[in-house]
């Protein structure tokens, strides 16, 4: 069912209208079938400017918004840190929500929010947005057709300059985790072992750089490189397998494969080695749709489907979860095994 089958229009309200949350409440005013309703955020000059723009109430206290407004969905986009206390007020009034990934910033807040709303029954999305990215739901259908035979390595490269935005938590919790949800879903697979390298160069509080490994129970290795240090942003997904390499560039939402050609060795003494050589380049061909738009959407038509949601509380506990762990390598300089392999 699509939002325009519906005969009510889904009201919608955003708690936070910082540089995210003003997206979504772009957002929720361009869907069909979908109504802004309100905004809140504790600046009140950023509340009031963003419900100017769209014609819609504003409130400095989500509390008296949740009481006052008759809503069906809202998404929470508020720092880190207050995810745990916005969300359980929302849930506590029935309402469904979208929380910006982290969930929460620790795995027992997360946990909390988990329960609370399925006491509820209320539907809880978390917003790992590089799942929506064209290029990466390409990989994946092409992963799961088998394209590229066994895989190997998946390889995350996710640099750039500090965000004045970020002051809460580290690189691993702000940035990795989005690595993390989308290695778990491309390999259907689950972590079995950690080892990570962190800094903390610039940041006042928290680590800003990563160079981590990760260990899936199917046996592909995930390589983690991620800063807020370099002064150009890059945001690639490699893959390796036994066909080829899929490299997907999250910013342009293209998606390469690469082909493997594979040769004898040349020399009689190497007859019995194959090696791997240069095959073909293909530049997959993509729809480009804006990720955020294609997650609100997906949200919307699970609420309207009663269905489950595309990226559950369950997903954003795991991947929070897994960064925990890694934060906690990089301050020991151990390897952390998960389970037993």
């Amino acid at each position: 069912m699509t939002c325009t089958e519906r005969s009510e229009r889904i009201r919608a309200a955003v708690i936070g209208v910082g540089a995210m949350g003003r997206q979504h409440a772009r957002i929720y005013n361009e869907l069909d079938g979908v109504e802004l309703v309100a905004v809140a955020d504790v600046d009140e000059e950023a509340a009031r400017n963003t419900a100017r723009r769209y014609k819609v109430a504003w409130y400095t206290d989500h509390r008296a918004m949740l009481d006052q407004e008759k809503l069906d969905v809202i998404s929470v986009a508020v720092p880190t840190g207050l995810h745990r206390q916005v969300a359980l007020d929302v849930i506590a009034r029935g309402v469904h929500l979208l929380v910006e990934k982290p969930i929460a910033g620790t795995a027992e807040e997360a946990q909390e929010i988990i329960d609370r709303a399925a006491e509820r029954g209320v539907k809880l999305m978390v917003g790992h947005v590089e799942r929506f990215n064209p290029a990466i739901l390409e990989l994946k259908r092409r992963l799961d057709d088998g394209e590229l035979g066994r895989i190997f390595q998946i390889h995350a490269r996710r640099l750039g300059p500090f965000p004045e935005r970020v002051r809460d938590v580290g690189v691993v919790i702000d940035l990795a985790t989005h690595d993390l949800d989308v290695m778990r879903y491309l390999t259907g697979s689950e972590v079995v072992r950690i080892y990570a390298e962190t800094e903390q160069e610039i940041h006042t509080e928290h680590e800003d750089l990563l160079s981590g490994l990760i260990k899936f129970a199917d046996g592909t290795i995930g390589v983690l490189n991620i800063n807020w240090l370099t002064p150009t942003k890059i945001r690639e997904l490699s893959v390796t397998g036994e066909k080829g390499m899929f490299l997907a560039d999250y910013l342009t939402q293209d998606l390469y494969y690469y082909e493997n050609s594979y040769k004898d060795g040349g020399w009689e003494v190497l007859g019995i080695l194959r090696g791997v050589g240069e095959g073909n380049m293909i530049r997959v061909r993509i729809e480009k749709k804006e990720p955020l738009k294609a997650e609100l959407e997906s949200f919307v038509v699970a609420i309207i489907g009663d269905r489950e949601p595309s990226v559950t509380g369950a997903d954003g506990l795991k991947a929070l979860t897994l960064a925990q762990w890694i934060v906690k390598s990089g301050r020991t300089n151990k390897a952390i095994r998960l389970v037993a392999e």
